[in-house]
């Protein structure tokens, strides 16, 4: 590094074409600026500079070396020059992981006008509802539902996801009614899930009552609009996200489950790699995105 700072005070002597003139650009005295080129030649045993009284004037030497510097100077620039836009100007491909259920309009809803106003961004979007290494996929921010553990990462909390329990007509007409809390037990469960057959579900009921039950996953599956078609089948009962499935329980193509008793919120959050300085592009998706989502 002092290498490359030594060739940057020889361009900058070589342009102004004196020590004093290259030492107020560099904010520098004339007498330090003069040892620097004098340890620059030291370092590579090559005389660089003829001075007299009057002027300096490049060996032979010197001329290759100072356009090898200036080369070298001008690429540093770009590179300052490239970082600046970054910080400053949505550019770039902004790479953003989003849950399955986040493919319908809201996102679109929410990035559309972004790509609009800035015509150097491009957008790649990984839909998956498995987590992902987001440092290793070169990650910009993911959407995520429910706790944030890993403290290595930025996690900003953007609202509450409403899970409601649900199931098809034709699976009610086939089995047991659903009366209670405890009625669920024995249910066809469909979970999102890889790891496990099974998990304990919190319910909150009237009163202030509160339930927690262990249910048995029939089918499991790491997408939740498979766990919804698995659902709209008739193969079991699952817990949606309420503002996903309107439609459906409009229609009647599935029907609410104990609606007395809910689960408690489950937070959606924006997640971004732990760093102290974001470039323009994700700042402004965060943004967008916070501003559209919680309009939703």
């Amino acid at each position: 590094m002092e290498q490359l700072k030594r060739m940057a005070i020889f361009a900058a002597v070589v342009e102004r074409g004196s020590m004093v003139a290259a030492a107020e650009v560099l904010g520098m005295t004339a007498s330090a600026v003069s040892q620097q080129i004098r340890k620059l030649e030291q370092s590579t045993q090559v005389s660089l500079l003829h001075r007299t009284t009057r002027k300096l004037t490049l060996t032979e030497a010197g001329v290759g070396f100072y356009q090898s510097s200036a080369q070298v100077m001008a690429l540093a620039q770009e590179a300052e020059q490239r970082l600046a836009e970054m910080r400053d100007a949505a550019v770039g491909e902004l790479r953003i992981a989003v849950p399955v259920g986040f493919s319908g309009r809201h996102l679109s809803d929410a990035l559309a006008p972004l790509l609009q106003a800035h015509k150097g961004l491009s957008v790649q979007l990984f839909f998956q509802d498995e987590r992902i290494d987001l440092v290793e996929k070169r990650i910009d921010l993911a959407i995520r539902v429910g706790p944030q553990e890993d403290s290595t990462l930025v996690a900003r909390h953007i609202g509450d996801a409403v899970f409601v329990l649900c199931a098809a007509p034709s699976y009610l007409r086939a089995h047991s009614p659903i009366m209670s809390p405890h009625d669920l037990v024995s249910a066809n469960w469909l979970l999102l899930s890889t790891t496990q057959m099974h998990e304990t579900m919190s319910l909150q009921g009237p009163n202030n009552q509160a339930e927690k039950i262990r249910i048995e996953g029939r089918v499991a599956c790491n997408n939740l609009l498979a766990v919804r078609n698995f659902t709209l089948a008739g193969m079991g009962i699952s817990l949606q996200p309420e503002h996903e499935i309107t439609e459906e329980l409009t229609t009647g193509q599935l029907q609410r489950l104990l609606p007395g008793w809910q689960m408690p919120p489950v937070g959606i959050y924006i997640v971004t790699p732990r760093r102290d300085v974001q470039p323009a592009k994700v700042r402004y998706a965060i943004e967008a995105l916070r501003r559209h989502l919680l309009a939703n």
